[in-house]
């Protein structure tokens, strides 16, 4: 069985510098598995590693769509086993990293998708309308009536199918030899490390980059999806202060990393280790000491 390691955790928590020292220690490669980093000219915002940071380690699945162009869970499936097959053979680890849980999850388990031909526009509705929809068609269904997203995948895989989702095939079978790593930290670090990470976003262009987006026109998922682009819009309109719309950048990071938390906590067997920032090789060091 072929061996991968994963590494998760919520945004500003370390994952790309633990990534990269692993893959140096491990000989290995690294699998994006964020969501918003497949995609080009989304670079600040979407915390990908820049040259210099991926340090000579080779990286796959970024920067490989436009963000006028869809990239569906299914189509990383692919990729990303074709990719772990593809280091294996050439006698290396293949490493995940990121913070979307379900593109690992397809990635690494036997996880079947069904249709995705109908994506309806569902723009016109509110989130509580949508979810209210859901559960006259699915009253079994088990979706958070403030999650739009997974709302709004119920809604087209019970159009594609014609079969309610909460009777879809589910499965918790592993494809691979995984070690699952998780990275945390105390709230209080954590939300103070966002803060000070958008802050910092600011200082490397994030506004540059993110008036090129809103001056494209493109209104896509790759645009509308990550956090750090669709907030500052209202600036760009003089309809918020900057102040405000970074503000609220802050805070949705906030709500992500809670929900991320909530989820790989109740999809994955994940091993956790408590960041020392003060000495990051002493975090290297404990990881590297399990999984050897």
């Amino acid at each position: 069985m072929e061996r991968v390691i994963v590494i998760v955790g919520p945004t500003a928590v370390g994952k790309t510098a633990l990534s990269i020292a692993l893959a140096k220690e491990l000989n290995g490669e690294i699998i994006n598995a964020d969501s918003t980093q497949v995609y080009k000219h989304m670079n600040i915002a979407t915390a990908k590693a820049t040259k210099e940071e991926q340090d000579g380690i080779p990286h796959h699945l970024l920067d490989i769509k436009e963000i006028d162009e869809d990239y569906t869970v299914y189509q990383f499936q692919k990729d990303a086993r074709k990719l772990i097959t593809d280091i294996t053979n050439r006698g290396k680890i293949p490493i995940l990293v990121g913070g979307t849980g379900l593109y690992i999850k397809a990635a690494l388990y036997d996880y079947k998708f069904e249709k995705e031909e109908i994506k309806k526009d569902y723009k016109g509705y509110t989130t509580l309308e949508l979810y209210n929809k859901l559960i006259s068609l699915d009253p079994k269904v088990d979706i958070h009536k403030n999650n739009r997203k997974r709302i709004e995948r119920a809604l087209d895989y019970i159009k594609n199918n014609h079969k309610l989702f909460s009777e879809r095939e589910k499965t918790d079978k592993c494809l691979y030899d995984v070690d699952f790593i998780g990275l945390t930290t105390d709230r209080e670090t954590l939300y103070n490390r966002i803060n000070k990470r958008v802050d910092i976003m600011v200082e490397q262009g994030l506004l540059e980059e993110a008036k090129k987006i809103y001056d494209s026109n493109i209104r896509s998922k790759a645009v509308m999806t990550p956090i750090g682009y669709k907030e500052l819009f209202p600036y760009f309109e003089e309809k918020q202060s900057l102040e405000e719309c970074l503000d609220k950048i802050k805070q949705n990071s906030r709500r992500y990393a809670k929900r991320q938390y909530t989820w790989f906590n109740n999809q994955m067997n994940i091993t956790w280790y408590q960041v020392d920032f003060t000495n990051f090789n002493n975090t290297i060091n404990k990881v590297l000491e399990n999984i050897r």
